[in-house]
């Protein structure tokens, strides 16, 4: 049997080079490359501030639409904690997305119980790997909506 979570922790360092090269190509290219690839789903560009650190990071997301809402799971592939942008988000709410070639401010909350029950869906329709990732936490998987501001 295949053990996820060892194959996620020894994955990180290759994970993190990949993430960064999106990034830089996503930026460069002005987001004409990397918002969309054949058969995957959107996605965007979330700037955060370290909780702790303070330090301005980026994070190549999936996104789901929810009118002039952007909506993120913070599955972190149903490993048992949830991502760092998640935890610098809460610390640090306001803050800016690039979708596509567009920039926008957005304040960041967690959605709440009706919202989720009606987000969750949306977001499996989008990206069906996110029910896998919640069978194999314990963990709910919280759901962030980016408001413009």
């Amino acid at each position: 049997m295949v053990d996820y979570m060892d194959l996620a922790d020894r994955s990180w360092p290759l994970l993190r080079r990949v993430t960064g090269a999106h990034t830089a190509i996503y930026r460069a290219s002005n987001g004409l490359i990397g918002h969309r690839f054949p058969g995957t789903p959107p996605m965007l560009l979330l700037e955060h501030v370290g909780a702790k650190s303070g330090v301005a990071r980026t994070s190549p997301l999936v996104y789901v639409r929810d009118g002039e809402n952007l909506v993120l799971v913070a599955s972190k592939g149903g490993y048992p904690k949830s991502p760092a942008w998640f935890h610098n988000l809460l610390a640090n709410p306001d803050t800016t997305v690039q979708v596509g070639s567009r920039r926008l401010a957005v304040h960041a909350r967690v959605a709440d119980a009706v919202e989720r029950e009606r987000l969750w869906p949306m977001a499996v329709s989008v990206y069906g790997g996110y029910e896998g990732y919640r069978r194999r936490t314990e963990r709910e998987i919280p759901l962030v909506i980016l408001q413009p501001r």
